[in-house]
């Protein structure tokens, strides 16, 4: 029950039980709690009692009073938690969660205290002065300033997409076979309208195009066919949706759309962007001619993204899994920020691939990475309804790991490209683990070779 509960929260509760021996009570009551609390006060919690002038011997004196006390059976006799202290040790877990801390404070256990309606306490301290409004306000604000530790060390610029980088756009065109041939025959549609540059539009009706294809049945299924895209599209005269400023053989949200795709297919854990990548690039962006006619369709946007997800997600890539246990992992210390840290708990965690096996041989576990990630990063107080977002450097290791998978020719990236990409960020968080857990650079390429070889 205990194993979240910091060593100051263990110490009172641990006291709470020594003073009902003391008072020879057969059972530890709410009210040992709340002098255990202030047995072991330190800090602001100290200056709040002192604030009141109580004391350790007032508050003995007024409790004395207030409870019936039932001799032990024995000197010897450790008393056990009564029903009602065993809730309010549970509340504590609530008030926890509820400030985004994974572990359980000194602080949840004085504000559980101030809290409970079914005790002496709050009256107890009220008659000796206590303003319980003013400490438990307190209290919240230092269970936040405890556990805010928001800052990143890796989070540098996590800004939207920028849209410069036309090389890398331009070698999508021709990334894969499915890819080929949408573009193919958005580059023919485009001979034959009186445009020079690509837009959204001819994209994504190139898409539609394939009716036989799994990914024009799904958006079928949503009223959204090649026809009547076609028709809504005829009725448009002005291409004004799909400029803001500049041209470029994209139109500039048909670029931001496929650097969106792009980011897509890799934190899908794909090597190559599919057309499956430019639809949700599309859903996005939320700019350009297409996605202003998939709007007239009334479509619900979330559920056509898992409609598109939920195949990829079916396939389990690998690194799928990794992103998603990193997010995990994240969340789990409060937080909606995710860096190179969190990938290699992802790694571990995922334990099939060839990254997670060579950090097993190295005798790495789930639970020493974690101890000494807490210890890197500390814990968060972040709302979990937050979006998750990726650090700067851990966007430089996904990319890398996607130039690694694509040099071996892969369609997937694997955890080895993943782990290998770690290794390439010398100064990052990932690799301080690493360090603190005993493994190096050099232990994690011999392994990945030695397992890619066997």
């Amino acid at each position: 029950m205990f194993e979240r509960f910091t060593e100051k929260a263990v110490n009172a509760v641990s006291k709470a039980q020594e003073i009902a021996k003391e008072m020879h009570s057969e059972k530890v009551l709410s009210e040992h709690l709340l002098l255990a609390l202030r047995a072991e006060a330190k800090g602001v919690s100290l200056k709040i009692f002192k604030m009141y002038d109580i004391t350790y011997e007032k508050l003995y004196d007024a409790i004395s009073r207030v409870i019936e006390l039932k001799p032990a059976k024995s000197a010897d006799d450790v008393p056990n938690f009564s029903h009602h202290v065993k809730i309010l040790l549970k509340d504590t877990l609530d008030l926890a969660v509820k400030s985004g801390n994974p572990t359980i404070l000194y602080e949840h256990l004085f504000l559980a205290v101030i809290n409970d309606k079914h005790s002496n306490n709050v009256h107890t301290l009220e008659k000796l002065g206590f303003d319980v409004p003013t400490a438990r306000a307190l209290l919240e604000k230092l269970v936040q300033k405890k556990t805010k530790k928001l800052y990143h060390p890796e989070f540098e610029d996590n800004s939207a997409v920028q849209v410069n980088r036309s090389a890398e756009t331009d070698s999508l065109l021709y990334d894969n076979e499915e890819s080929k041939k949408v573009f193919e025959r958005a580059v023919a549609k485009l001979s034959a309208s009186n445009y020079e540059i690509l837009g959204t539009e001819q994209i994504f009706s190139s898409i539609l195009e394939d009716s036989d294809s799994p990914l024009a049945k799904i958006l079928a299924k949503f009223g959204v066919t090649a026809d009547d895209f076609e028709q809504k599209l005829a009725n448009i005269q002005s291409r004004k949706s799909e400029y803001e400023g500049r041209q470029i053989i994209f139109t500039p949200n048909a670029f931001l759309m496929m650097s969106l795709a792009l980011q897509t297919a890799k934190e899908l854990g794909s090597s190559v962007v599919l057309p499956d990548h430019i639809i949700l690039g599309i859903l996005k962006a939320k700019k350009g001619l297409a996605y202003d006619i998939l709007k007239e369709y009334k479509i619900n946007e979330d559920e056509l993204a898992h409609s598109i997800i939920k195949p990829i997600e079916k396939q389990m890539p690998e690194t799928l899994t990794i992103l998603r246990l990193a997010k995990e992992e994240a969340r789990r210390l409060g937080r909606n920020v995710v860096g190179t840290e969190m990938f290699l708990l992802g790694i571990i965690g995922e334990g099939t691939g060839v990254g997670g096996q060579v950090l097993a041989e190295l005798e790495i576990t789930i639970r020493d990475a974690r101890k000494v990630v807490e210890g890197l990063i500390g814990f968060g107080n972040e709302y979990y309804d937050k979006e998750v977002v990726f650090t700067t450097r851990a966007k430089r290791v996904l990319e890398k790991a996607w130039e690694l998978a694509k040099s071996e020719k892969k369609t997937r990236i694997e955890s080895s490209d993943m782990l290998l990409a770690i290794t390439t960020e010398p100064t990052s968080l990932a690799m301080h683990a690493l360090e603190q857990l005993g493994v190096d650079a050099v232990e994690i390429k011999e392994g990945i070779k030695k397992f890619s070889n066997g």
